[in-house]
């Protein structure tokens, strides 16, 4: 994945179209629960009550914000380390609370120029993180950012997640507050179908907070009133897609199942392959919270009734990060949480020339491009495709070109809803070669100094992206002039390894798997009849010691390794 400096890494989870909050996505924060440890409260970490109130010139802060980052900085590695926040020191000026409304909507012009690590984060996130240290304060910060984001900036929602995500929990006062003031029922939700903005942003606030807060908090903000708001009926594919929330707890799912929500998402759910990109995310949605989450009597999963029959290369439900949602066919995939989740198909390519390609759904971050069987995903460290000198990967969003966790622009303009990314392999030529609808970039070969064999396509998304491959199940839109092969022709899969199953169902299955006591910790498959030196621990297998480098279990470096061989059966 793709590690992002402080601001950066925030900022970057919800880039795009796909920054539409999802209405999966607000159902998955409803049905868990991952509180903070902070709260606001008199004990504050980066204020100094002794600073005094001086004026600051707002143009020349703008200005500052908003400087775009050159390309050789674009070029430094990247920290998979998140630095902490910066406070203000004690000979800083304390930030006025005034127009928190220029304040928000500072960030949000700031937050795409964004682009390496050593940027510390805008004056005004840093300005808003104080203010929201008090409950007056957190509470200015919420209404402004409902009030200001427009609908219309791709980047809005980023903004929501950014700001509450970075400010303390609020307080028990804090909160009661501002269900006092937005006093939510159904008359408001009618209300607010005339500004989509207003009924979005409400919408991406509440599941920010569903998101962060747990145990009782997080069921008590599920009031009647903001359940009739969130389940108010709305034609408008940007509020539909941003307004069902739900939390990760089990009296909260049961409360979001007694509202036949199930109804409305079996409509929802023929909107998956409609040609406006916008409801086809929300119609992904719905069908996977069906086959997932809220099942409907007398309702067929989809993975049962699907046709796979043409399909022999698909994207590793196996081998997939734990986030990413993969479509029941096995070649769309989504991302709806905050870390950057990877896939790889499940053709390898050793020799010769191959091409795929990948519609664009959302247009926000996604890294696609080729890896191979040497490529480390760390989906919560931000490490994807691009991030190591194992894989190359194509940024249509930002315009860049990754490998080895260094970027660099191409002259491509940023992808849209539609446009079709195509992946050229030339083994022969030790080459890759980018395609943006037909038009290609010039050669990149660096990755070809590491390996050059064993490559998989592949791809990692940041929050809220989606995207379609096509590995030569149905004719390309735009293949290149030379002569290549395609997974599809030569890639071979039997009908149980086609099978996506639901999540309930694949926990099903695992229960019913029974685990010999003297296996390996790692694979559960091979006997634990290794051991290693010089830390002693001996739960593995010779095949899984021999591709690690130190102890999983105490972090020892691994000097050597021995089979015990009366450990053997």
């Amino acid at each position: 994945m793709i590690v992002f400096g402080w601001a950066v890494f925030l900022a970057s989870r919800s880039l795009g179209q796909g920054l539409l909050l999802t209405l999966e996505e607000h159902i998955a924060h409803f049905l868990g629960n991952r509180g903070a440890t902070t709260t606001m409260g008199n004990s504050c970490i980066c204020r100094d009550d002794s600073g005094t109130d001086d004026s600051v010139d707002t143009q020349q802060q703008q200005a500052d914000n908003s400087a775009v980052p050159t390309a050789d900085t674009r070029n430094q590695p990247r920290d998979p380390v998140r630095p902490p926040r910066r406070g203000r020191g004690p000979h800083e000026p304390r930030r006025k609370k005034q127009n928190v409304d220029g304040l928000v909507l500072d960030t949000l012009a700031v937050i795409r120029t964004l682009v390496d690590n050593d940027q510390e984060p805008p004056y005004s996130m840093i300005t808003l993180h104080e203010m929201a240290e008090t409950d007056e304060g957190w509470l200015d910060v919420v209404q402004s950012l409902i009030r200001v984001i427009p609908l219309e900036d791709p980047l809005g929602p980023a903004v929501i997640t950014l700001l509450l995500d970075e400010c303390p929990l609020p307080t028990k006062d804090a909160l009661q507050k501002l269900t006092e003031i937005l006093n939510l029922n159904g008359e408001v939700a009618c209300q607010d179908s005339g500004h989509p903005a207003k009924h979005r942003n409400t919408s991406a606030v509440l599941g920010c907070l569903a998101e962060k807060l747990a145990g009782p908090a997080s069921i008590g903000l599920l009031s009647p009133g903001i359940l009739e708001y969130l389940l108010h009926k709305s034609s408008h594919p940007f509020v539909v897609n941003s307004r069902i929330m739900s939390f990760q707890t089990g009296e909260n799912k049961l409360t979001i199942s007694e509202s036949s929500i199930s109804d409305r998402l079996v409509t929802l759910e023929s909107w998956a392959n409609d040609p406006d990109y916008l409801k086809r995310q929300v119609g992904f949605c719905a069908q996977w919270s069906l086959d997932n989450l809220f099942l409907k009597e007398g309702r067929q999963l989809t993975y049962e009734k699907v046709n796979l029959s043409s399909i022999r290369a698909m994207l590793n439900s196996n081998d997939v990060s734990e986030y990413l949602k993969i479509s029941p066919h096995g070649l769309e995939a989504r991302c709806d949480a905050s870390s950057f989740e990877s896939v790889r198909c499940t053709f390898c390519v050793d020799a010769g020339v191959w091409y795929y390609e990948v519609t664009v759904v959302t247009s926000g971050v996604m890294q696609i491009g080729w890896a191979t069987r040497d490529s480390k995903f760390l989906n919560h460290e931000g490490y994807g495709i691009g991030d190591d000198e194992y894989s190359c990967a194509y940024d249509g969003c930002r315009q860049l070109i990754w490998y080895n966790a260094r970027s660099k622009p191409h002259i491509h303009p940023c992808w849209k809803e539609g446009d079709t990314v195509g992946f050229l392999l030339d083994l022969n030529e030790k080459q890759m070669i980018f395609f943006l609808n037909g038009n290609q970039l010039p050669p990149e070969k660096q990755v070809f100094s590491s390996t050059v064999s064993g490559f998989f396509a592949a791809a990692s998304f940041m929050s809220y992206q989606q995207c379609e491959f096509n590995f030569g199940a149905k004719p390309f839109k735009y293949p290149p002039s030379m002569k290549f092969s395609t997974f599809n022709d030569y890639a071979f899969l039997t009908a149980e390894e086609k099978i996506i199953l639901p999540r309930h169902r694949r926990l099903a299955l695992l229960k019913q798997v029974s685990i010999r006591e003297n296996c390996c910790s790692l694979c559960c498959d091979e006997v634990a009849d290794t051991q290693l030196k010089p830390c002693g621990h001996s739960d593995l297998c010779m095949d899984c010691a021999l591709q690690l480098e130190t102890c999983p279990l105490c972090r020892k470096e691994i000097v050597s390794r021995i089979r015990q061989i009366s450990h053997i059966s």
